[in-house]
């Protein structure tokens, strides 16, 4: 079963503004965890007030999730954030080779319809994107990241 926390009490950041939140979903190498992720998300937007993100969030969280999952072997996580108006969106997997640079989606027709379009879409649809090394559960890898702000 996946374990979800809130890590809000372990960042100083997160203790001076109350209404920054941070959830961390550990997933296994699993094609269901991009189910369970989407829906994992959809329940914390919509518990913090954030409806109107839920629908981009969601297919933002199913690209890097299902990205992790399918291209690694190891475990994942999805990581959700919300600080200053600004909703970042990361999965970590244990491969800690970069992310394939994302395609340009007008080049995406010629493709086959599973290659090549999560990190297009992750840059079409989100406000910034990117990537580091990082460790977690005692395995090198990377996080993968987007970011949405809220509607003002």
């Amino acid at each position: 079963m996946p374990e979800t926390k809130s890590n809000s009490e372990l960042d100083p950041e997160f203790t001076t503004n109350p209404e920054s939140w941070e959830y961390s979903l550990y997933i296994p190498n699993d094609p269901r965890a991009v189910t369970v992720s989407r829906r994992t998300l959809r329940l914390i937007l919509t518990m913090h007030g954030l409806i109107g993100l839920v629908d981009v969030a969601e297919l933002l969280a199913s690209e890097l999730v299902s990205n992790a999952v399918r291209h690694t072997k190891g475990p994942a996580a999805l990581r959700v954030r919300w600080s200053a108006g600004v909703l970042r969106i990361g999965a970590w997997d244990a491969d800690p080779r970069p992310p394939q640079p994302p395609r340009d989606l007008g080049q995406l027709v010629e493709l086959e319809p599973e290659d090549g379009r999560g990190l297009g879409m992750v840059v079409a649809c989100s406000e910034l994107w990117g990537w580091q090394p990082l460790s977690r559960f005692g395995n090198r890898g990377k996080f993968v990241w987007c970011e949405l702000r809220a509607a003002a």
